[in-house]
Order: C-alpha cells, then sequence, then structure tokens
C-alpha cells in the first residue's frame, strides 16, 4: 500500500492557498525574491516596476504581469 504523499497532491489543502490581504506578514516589505521577478515581469510587460510594495501587493502585481506576459 502507497502513502499520500502531499508533496505530489494537486490539491494540497486549502491552508496552502491565502488570499494575499490575509498573510499575516503582507504588511512587511517585499523580499528580495519577489522584488528580483517583479522587475524581470515588469520590463518584459513594459511596465514600471514599482519599488517599496508590501508583500501583498507585490504578491498581487506579480500574479497581474504573469498574466499579461503569460507566465501563468
Amino acid at each position: 500500500m502507497s502513502e499520500h504523499n502531499p508533496k505530489t497532491d494537486p490539491e494540497p489543502g486549502s491552508n496552502t492557498v491565502k488570499d494575499p490581504k490575509d498573510w499575516t506578514s503582507g504588511d512587511e516589505p517585499m523580499t528580495g525574491a519577489q522584488a528580483s521577478y517583479l522587475k524581470t515581469l515588469s520590463e518584459e510587460a513594459h511596465e514600471t516596476f514599482e519599488e517599496g510594495l508590501t508583500k501583498a501587493a507585490a504578491s498581487i502585481r506579480i500574479d497581474e504581469l504573469r498574466a499579461r506576459t503569460g507566465k501563468i
């Protein structure tokens, strides 16, 4: 009998996906990784890179630019 592996589960559970507005750390400054990815996506989408975003705002902006650039 094989054991369930949550790492390979296509629907890992509702607690793994949260709206960025509900993040407890959402008001903190965006991470370096977010800033780097956001800069790349902004360039690809020919959009202005927004500095000084929070983690939550950066996540939302990344999702918007991923949709615009077809990176979803």
